[in-house]
């Protein structure tokens, strides 16, 4: 069984953490993000290191120990280095464009797909092939990329669609004569 909460959460230089009224919150050089306590843990701020225990042995409470661990941990690296996520879209004709508050996909339909972005994200284009979301909120940043990539996701015969830039493509052969 995995002991992640053990382990006390290193703050770096330029991020300032406070507990106040069951609320965590961290500050940094890209934002700031709070998030609610739960209340079978205690969570201390000692020096430049955030301690989690669980205060009791119930599952429930062990449980929320790694979690809420797990998550100081995220926005503490969020505000200070920030998220991204890498796509890149292959097929022909198919492309992406950042237009205002818009990000405007070209995937073989019969319009654009125009996605709103959603605010505390950025969406960059280097070329019209690749797309790059950008943030301070892990699971904001994940689920950004992961709606994204539903538009048109990666088809296993000819690997055309919107796929992370680390994922791997299982394809399959096509009939044969």
């Amino acid at each position: 069984m995995s002991r992640v909460g053990k382990y006390p959460v290193q703050v770096p230089q330029g991020v300032q953490v406070a507990i106040a009224a069951g609320t965590f919150s961290a500050k940094g050089k890209l934002g700031e993000l709070k998030m609610p306590l739960s209340d079978l843990v205690d969570t201390k701020v000692e020096g430049t290191k955030v301690v989690v225990a669980p205060k009791n042995q119930e599952t429930q409470s062990r449980m929320m120990w790694g979690t809420t661990r797990a998550l100081i941990a995220g926005m503490v690296k969020g505000v200070s280095t920030g998220y991204e996520k890498s796509m890149e879209i292959t097929g022909t004709g198919y492309r992406a464009a950042v237009a205002g508050k818009n990000l405007e996909l070209n995937l073989g339909y019969s319009h654009p797909v125009v996605y709103p972005i959603p605010p505390g994200i950025k969406i960059t284009c280097e070329r019209p092939t690749a797309i790059k979301v950008e943030g301070v909120d892990k699971r904001l940043v994940g689920q950004v990329a992961a709606e994204i990539r539903g538009f048109r996701g990666p088809e296993p015969y000819k690997g055309k669609g919107i796929r992370y830039s680390d994922e791997q493509i299982r394809r399959k052969e096509g009939k044969k004569k």
